[in-house]
């Protein structure tokens, strides 16, 4: 737990995790894309040259509230 402030219930104290990407070459967490999604040829989304950062997610321990910030660029 840490200092965080829920922003819905206002319960001091959210619980540290990250969202997981378990899908298919993830690198097991999720990103945060900077700019608007673009497909691609092959229906995949643009990525090349965009700044990554890796999500990481609070929980309210009152509520269930998850708040998301996009941390270190990875």
């Amino acid at each position: 737990m840490n200092n965080n402030t829920c922003t819905h219930c206002g319960t001091v104290g959210l619980v540290e995790g990250f969202i997981e990407d378990a899908g298919e070459h993830s690198r097991g967490y999720a990103r945060w894309i900077e700019g608007a999604m673009e497909r691609g040829f092959f229906g995949g989304a643009k990525r090349t040259g965009r700044p990554r950062r890796q999500i990481v997610a609070y929980r309210c321990p009152k509520c269930g509230r998850l708040e998301l910030f996009a941390a270190d660029e990875v």
